[in-house]
């Protein structure tokens, strides 16, 4: 039983299982919105299990690919993927397991869930790639987890109406937003390795100033979103909120570089999950 648990302990610390906050609360949102309220405890279970297996099976991916950069990283270096903790062969088939089983979520959601299971696993996969080629891997990785809400809606209306676009296109800048403030702490290594980052193509200076426009269009797309979806006074609130939040972001890692863990983890975490609350807040006072 211990061996079993520390090799849990190690897939938790593989694909970092406390960052699916980061999705997780807007594919709720979208589901909140698009059901007017409560959607049930299936759609619950199954949207859970969908960005789990999603999640994981991008994460997965990505540490398999990346096991050679990370083993010359020093920020990466201890991770299991590198120290021999987690095999490459254990990687794929946890990765293959947990592709699988989205395809086999998505199956029970409805047609249109299926339909676009494996569109969306390419999406997400193909992060691992383009920072081996383009600096626009940013951008990817806010488009992998911009798809949440597409797939929240797609749960409960089968189609995708226009507010969950907006919304989508909000998450996708604010992720690459923040991702760029998280690269930070790489520039030199991508540098010596040969890696495609905005950081290490433009410096820390034009990457900072490229995350708040990211950052003032998350807030633009947010505010369309709410707009176009006939939301009232909590969902304007929670726009404002995310602004503050977000220029509180910025002004820590402006402040000092060293506070970068904490603007991405701790920020951004509370971000989504206020977020949500101020939305399910709107859905039943309004």
């Amino acid at each position: 039983m211990e061996k079993i648990l520390k090799k849990l302990n190690d897939f938790n610390e593989l694909v970092m299982f406390k960052h699916s906050i980061f999705s997780l609360p807007f594919i709720f949102i979208a589901m909140v919105v698009a059901a007017n309220g409560w959607f049930g405890f299936k759609l619950m279970l199954l949207g859970i299990l969908a960005a789990l297996t999603a999640r994981n099976f991008a994460m997965g991916f990505n540490r398999y690919m990346d096991r050679d950069i990370d083993a010359l990283n020093p920020r990466t270096i201890n991770r299991p993927n590198v120290d021999g903790r987690i095999s490459a062969n254990q990687m794929l088939i946890f990765t293959l397991a947990n592709a699988v089983g989205f395809i086999i979520i998505a199956y029970f959601v409805n047609d249109l869930a299926l339909y676009l299971s494996i569109p969306i696993l390419l999406v997400i996969g193909s992060y691992s790639y383009f920072k081996r080629f383009s600096y626009l891997a940013h951008i990817i990785l806010g488009i992998s987890l911009g798809l949440a809400p597409i797939a929240g809606v797609v749960t409960v209306l089968e189609y995708i109406p226009l507010w969950s676009v907006f919304l989508s296109i909000g998450v996708m800048f604010w992720v690459a937003g923040f991702d760029l403030l998280y690269s930070l702490q790489d520039i030199e290594v991508d540098k010596k390795l040969n890696l495609h980052s905005i950081p290490s193509r433009f410096g820390a200076k034009k990457t900072m100033l490229i995350s708040k426009v990211f950052h003032t269009l998350t807030v633009f797309f947010w505010l369309l979103f709410v707009i176009n979806s006939n939301s009232s006074a909590f969902a304007y609130f929670a726009v404002i909120v995310s602004a503050l939040m977000l220029s509180y972001e910025h002004y820590l890692v402006n402040k000092d570089f060293t506070k970068i863990d904490k603007a991405f983890f701790t920020v951004n975490g509370y971000l989504g999950i206020v977020f949500f609350i101020l939305i399910v807040l709107d859905n039943i006072f309004f």
